[in-house]
């Protein structure tokens, strides 16, 4: 199958999937969100037994595109739950993902982007990687990846990067747990292929049956939280705040919130 805004290649037992927009920082448009969803069921359903997501150029994923953004405003609320149940089962079809996922960070991951990056099984970064969940500052919800967030960290934790909006980089991502490995820029790739062997090596009907237990073991919970993830961020498209964030960003200017 071919692809407008990712590349697929297959290497050996291992599918490596790059967001591949470097002019745009591999910024996600609704293109790019169901070709990743299409990429990864392909994968679950495929001979693969790992997957690595990574980006080209120099950052892995700045988010949400400035287009997206713009046509944001002008959309309806049932376009508005299109968008949301769009991205909501990108992060879904990742997290229940039956094949090992591994995330090679090797720079800015940032709102969505820091959601496809720790939603994965592992997640290897380099030090100077930047991650952050953004949203409060343009007037929008963290919504669909804060279920994520709390599972992996914990309520409190949460709290604060979802409030704050503030960036961290991987070496205090790493302290939280959303990082499992940190490793210098000329060593990423040699420690992801190494983490993907390993991983290859175990038992394919084991890794499926582990992930499937894993992910049925919090389902009940998540989707309660998804459910209501999903009206918070259809909600929060249409409020005041959301336009004044959205158009301060794109004029480059303080918000001036309702």
């Amino acid at each position: 199958m071919s692809y407008t805004t990712i590349i697929v290649e297959e290497q050996g037992w291992v599918r490596k999937i790059r967001l591949n927009r470097p002019e745009r920082r591999n910024a996600m448009t609704p293109l790019m969100q169901s070709e990743l969803t299409t990429a990864l069921e392909d994968a679950g359903a495929g001979s693969c037994r790992v997957v690595i997501l990574e980006g080209a150029g120099d950052a892995f994923c700045s988010g949400l595109d400035l287009s997206a953004l713009q046509a944001a405003k002008d959309k309806s609320a049932i376009e508005h739950r299109e968008d949301a149940d769009r991205i909501s089962r990108l992060f879904r079809t990742l997290y229940e993902l039956p094949k090992a996922t591994i995330a090679a960070v090797h720079g800015a991951a940032i709102a969505g982007g820091t959601g496809l990056a720790t939603i994965c099984d592992f997640t290897l970064a380099v030090p100077e990687a930047k991650f952050g969940y953004t949203e409060v500052r343009i007037g929008f919800v963290p919504a669909l990846v804060s279920a994520y967030l709390v599972l992996q960290i914990g309520e409190k934790r949460a709290r604060d990067l979802l409030l704050t909006g503030r960036l961290f980089d991987a070496v205090e991502g790493y302290r939280l747990g959303l990082i499992t490995e940190l490793a210098a820029p000329q060593e990423l790739s040699a420690r992801v292929q190494a983490l993907a062997q390993t991983l290859c090596a175990n038992s394919p009907a084991s890794v499926r049956a582990t992930k499937k237990l894993l992910a049925a073991q919090s389902r009940a919970w998540l989707d309660a939280a998804i459910a209501s993830s999903l009206e918070a961020n259809a909600a929060a498209r249409e409020t005041a705040d959301f336009h004044e964030g959205v158009a301060s960003f794109l004029e480059k200017r303080k918000p001036t919130w309702s």
